[in-house]
């Protein structure tokens, strides 16, 4: 089975802005059980994006590596299911 290496994102706290070291990523919205469909989204050569679910401003920071934000909290790693696993 291939492995997602796509960096996912949550706004749980709701914070105004979340930068991100990514510019193609997956918004999730908030921590699970009760996040939105976790949406694919793509900066292309803009540096920022707003999530037409949540409304999240992502802004896109060369400071950060892939998968890691500024607050930190916002990096969030899927659980494998069972059926990925077994």
């Amino acid at each position: 089975m291939s492995h997602n290496s796509v960096p996912h994102f949550h706004n749980d706290q709701g914070v105004d802005r979340i930068e991100i070291g990514a510019r193609e990523f997956q918004c999730i919205g908030a921590l699970p059980p009760f996040d939105h469909p976790h949406i694919f989204l793509d900066m292309g050569s803009e540096n920022e994006i707003v999530c037409p679910y949540c409304s999240t401003h992502y802004v896109y920071s060369a400071r950060l590596t892939a998968g890691t934000s500024d607050p930190a909290f916002a990096a969030y790693t899927p659980q494998a299911s069972l059926s990925e696993t077994g």
